[in-house]
């Protein structure tokens, strides 16, 4: 898969800064691969948006 601007991962936990937080965001990336569909993909471009405009975003 190739990376993009935002992703499962990114709308489900914060900034990974410990080995725990890069472990819990794999598992998210791996959900993503094992349940790949296009609502969920619209999910995600509708959360990230929803976070961009009401500036929720950099925690």
């Amino acid at each position: 898969m190739k990376p993009g601007l935002t992703g499962w991962a990114q709308i489900n936990h914060k900034y990974g800064d410990t080995v725990e937080d890069t472990i819990t965001k794999l598992e998210y990336d791996l959900y993503y691969i094992k349940h790949i569909s296009p609502s969920l993909d619209l999910y995600i471009i509708v959360n990230t948006l929803k976070t961009v405009i009401l500036g929720r975003g950099a925690q």
